[in-house]
């Protein structure tokens, strides 16, 4: 007569022994994962000759089991112990039909983090047990961006570093950005809590007295995926223990770059005007002409060969009014170089 209660007939056959196989997988929240379980002789089974069993250890209880999940000689189906891993833990019939007895772990939760235990069974064998794997499942989470804010207007300089949804629990360091040293931990209060979904949160407080210059950073370790994330801006603060100023050099140049542009902007305005008023007087204004720098315009006195001399026809010559364009008429014979025809 075979057992009822899964858990009854795995408490009867754990006196069996065989070879244990251990192995180590790390998986990241909400993945899918494979718990290895692998006969190593890759002989093919019966499902009607096997008992298989995945089981963890229940937490605050020593040497007590619980089930993850199992499939019995004769069943069509795997079945489920606990309700933590209903829908979620999986075994392949097929797969097991060739020795591949692994579990599908759904959607890993950071309570998963356990270690599984791989139980099989042969029914022809006088219930012996063929198979055994321990599989330390390690889970992990990224977190968020570490974000700090500060300083506030105190005594000291305050500064407050966050970062959310991360596992395993982490390391938080504050840094010297100047030289990169790490700063004194007696200097920081860091509180990491649960969240609702079983992932940390990290609120860090640091203190420092205040100094002209202080240039500060925060850094969440993970150790399970080797991670290492540092507060993306450099926090840099001036000043003296009357005022502080937060990055001097942006505040110099917002306060005299909108007089700059507003100059600019009016020249490009009384430009535009003139270049307009110019346009309107060329197309609106009569045109006049223009003798008088003609008549003002002294002789020149000529000298040597063409100086003027006693008899000379143009030396009476004058000019009388004003011809086309305001030029001045001349009555004067005109004058020629060289010899005469």
């Amino acid at each position: 007569m075979r057992p009822r209660s899964p858990g009854l007939l795995l408490l009867l056959l754990c006196g069996l022994r065989a070879e244990i196989q251990e192995e180590e997988v790390r998986a990241m929240v909400g993945s899918d994962v494979w718990l290895s379980c692998i006969y190593p002789k890759g002989n093919s089974f019966d499902l009607n000759d096997l008992y298989v069993y995945w089981q963890i250890s229940v937490p605050g209880k020593r040497n007590t089991n619980s089930v993850v999940t199992y499939y019995l000689s004769g069943n069509s189906s795997a079945g489920h112990g606990d309700n933590h891993y209903k829908g979620r833990a999986r075994l392949s019939l097929d797969g097991m039909k060739q020795g591949n007895f692994s579990l599908h772990l759904h959607n890993v939760t950071p309570q998963d983090e356990q270690k599984f235990n791989c139980l099989v069974f042969r029914k022809s064998l006088e219930l012996e047990k063929i198979l055994e794997v321990t599989v330390t499942l390690n889970v992990a989470a990224n977190y968020s961006m570490p974000v700090v804010s500060g300083p506030s207007q105190d005594e000291e300089f305050i500064f407050t570093c966050t970062s959310t949804d991360g596992y395993p629990r982490p390391n938080v360091y504050w840094i010297n950005k100047t030289d990169n040293s790490l700063l004194d931990d007696t200097l920081q209060n860091s509180t990491v809590s649960l969240n609702a979904r079983g992932l940390y949160n990290v609120v860090s407080v640091l203190r420092v007295g205040r100094s002209p210059t202080v240039d500060v950073g925060c850094c969440i370790e993970n150790v399970l995926l080797h991670q290492n994330l540092t507060s993306g801006q450099t926090e840099t603060f001036t000043g003296t223990k009357d005022s502080i100023t937060e990055d001097p050099m942006d505040d110099t140049q917002d306060a005299v770059n909108p007089p700059v542009l507003s100059v600019l902007a009016v020249l490009v305005v009384a430009v535009a005007m003139a270049v307009a008023t110019g346009w309107l007087c060329r197309s609106r204004c009569p045109s006049r002409s223009y003798a008088g720098a003609q008549a003002a315009r002294p002789e020149l006195e000529l000298t040597g060969q063409f100086a003027r001399r006693e008899g000379d026809p143009w030396r009476n010559c004058r000019s009388t009014g004003s011809g086309e364009l305001g030029a001045p008429l001349s009555l004067c014979p005109p004058f020629r170089t060289g010899a005469t025809r």
